[in-house]
């Protein structure tokens, strides 16, 4: 059995719709017929709010928190991991707030989610993992589990910097273990077709990134009415004209990581 591709979605810029698009792309994959793992890093929780599982943020110990910091406790991953009609989650938790200090006194600080997805990876074809928006040790942490980036943006020129930022800190984290991570696509997310400068920044990005997938997806009241609901948009609307477009990026995803389509 092959392992499994491992993406986390990332950018450390807020607003840009981060987990909208990492909770889209899961559902896009479960469409192809994958067993997907979505894993909420993002102490805030609300890629679990938006799947239906506010009430797991609030669950007493042990949670993700423990799992993460302590050794003792990754078996206990299995126990936490919830079910959804499109993934199995594993939820963020309010205690993940107290994350980024703690792995710091970790001796292996960038390893630690690495390590606790070895435990449950077996039994998933894709796992998703949904970062901060900040460059921080859990950031850290879903770049060197996974070594495989999606990176969600705006169209606007606030991106640009974004970008700068985000590569840098990869590059750095690159160095420091001696891994390579892999830009697997750029999702340029909720253009305004109206606007000039939308226009304009989509044509600077696809120029920007001869060498790697450029997915587009245009704002549409369903996605967020999909999240609403607690669930994705191919699971809540598949009449909508952007359910090809993450269904896209799904297709582009099985081709970089050699799957075929499992069941249409």
């Amino acid at each position: 059995m092959r392992d499994p591709a491992k993406l986390c979605v990332s950018n450390q810029k807020g607003g840009v719709g981060k987990t909208t698009v990492a909770i889209n792309v899961a559902g896009a994959l479960n469409h192809r017929g994958h067993d997907v793992l979505f894993v909420d890093l993002d102490p805030q929780g609300n890629a679990t709010e938006n799947l239906g599982l506010m009430e797991a943020y609030e669950d007493e110990p042990p949670t993700l928190f423990d799992c993460l910091t302590n050794p003792e406790q990754r078996e206990v991953i299995n126990d936490i991991i919830r079910e959804h009609p499109e993934m199995d989650v594993i939820p963020s938790n309010i205690d993940m707030t107290a994350a980024e200090p703690e792995l710091t006194l970790s001796r292996r600080s960038g390893e630690q989610l690495d390590l606790l997805l070895k435990t449950v990876e077996k039994d998933y074809d894709y796992i998703i993992v949904d970062c901060p928006p900040n460059l921080g040790n859990l950031m850290d942490n879903a770049l060197y589990a996974t070594q495989n980036v999606l990176i969600p943006a705006l169209a606007e020129s606030t991106s640009k910097r974004a970008f700068e930022l985000l590569f840098d800190h990869v590059e750095a984290l690159e160095l420091d273990y001696e891994i390579d991570i892999k830009e697997r696509g750029v999702i340029i997310n909720r253009i305004d077709v109206r606007k000039n400068q939308a226009n304009e920044m989509v044509e600077w990005i696809n120029a920007a990134f001869p060498d790697i997938p450029v997915y587009e997806v245009r704002e549409r009241a369903d996605v967020q009415k999909a999240l609403e609901a607690g669930v994705s948009l191919l699971e809540y609307n598949p009449e909508s004209d952007m359910f090809d477009a993450f269904l896209a990026v799904a297709e582009g995803l099985d081709a970089e990581f050699g799957f075929a389509e499992v069941n249409a």
